[in-house]
């Protein structure tokens, strides 16, 4: 593994609307070392915009990684964190981006990282940001805090380079921690459980879902734990199935 905790930290963009966008955020991150580069759904890419804006981080771009959703472009990771300046009344634990890029940076040394930004009109969807762990801010001008696209970006690498140069990266420990695939493998079987008992009433969810997806995010399970907590529901369900049945 790279010694490098930079090396391991994605920054994901989600449905960019604007490929010059794309080149800009990509100059932005080799500037500060961070060289993945994770592309939701572009609007436009590859993109002659892209790689003019680009202005010598043009590997960046011939290396991006296209992907289809979210939950495609950060499932092998053991850690994501969703940048939007919108308050939400219900989403993942919040936290300012220099608590996050010290967090994220820690969190290499089980895995990949993910940094995630949405889309330069819309931002994150609600469903997007409680695919993540953590709802990052940038303390910005509250008079004005808008930020475009790049610069959102440049902020994260910025303070991400900073984590990785002000502190030494702990040594793995434990079993290997679960990734977003598992906990949303977890977040599904909690659904089916919820209706199948009537726990849950589909037509009036509530925040059910938002609360045990803020609860699983802060306790950071490890793989095996996740795999306990659904074989655990999986014998709840099939003991529940025999009895209606029988």
């Amino acid at each position: 593994m790279n010694d490098d905790p930079l090396s391991r930290i994605r920054v994901v963009l989600v449905r960019t609307s604007l490929a010059r966008n794309i080149g800009s955020a990509a100059r932005a991150m080799k500037a500060m070392g961070v060289t993945q580069l994770v592309l939701v759904n572009p609007k436009s890419f590859p993109d002659a915009e892209a790689d003019a804006l680009a202005s010598g981080a043009d590997d960046l771009l011939r290396g991006a990684h296209v992907v289809g959703s979210l939950a495609e472009g950060i499932a092998d990771c053991v850690a994501a964190y969703a940048l939007s300046a919108r308050a939400r009344e219900w989403g993942p634990t919040e936290s300012f981006v220099r608590e996050a890029a010290a967090k994220g940076v820690a969190r290499t040394a089980q895995g990949e990282v993910a940094f995630v930004f949405g889309n330069e009109a819309s931002g994150l969807s609600n469903e997007e940001l409680l695919a993540c762990q953590e709802h990052v801010f940038i303390p910005a001008n509250p008079a004005f805090s808008s930020l475009n696209l790049a610069q959102a970006v440049q902020i994260v690498a910025y303070e991400l380079r900073m984590a990785a140069a002000g502190r030494a990266r702990p040594p793995a420990e434990g079993l290997p921690p679960a990734t977003m695939a598992d906990l949303e493998g977890l977040y599904a079987a909690l659904d089916e459980a919820a209706l199948a008992s009537g726990f849950l009433d589909p037509a009036q969810p509530g925040r059910l879902h938002a609360r045990w997806r803020r609860l699983i995010s802060r306790a950071q399970p490890e793989r095996e734990e996740v795999n306990i907590l659904r074989g655990l529901l999986r014998a709840l369900m099939k003991r529940w199935r025999d009895g209606a049945n029988s």
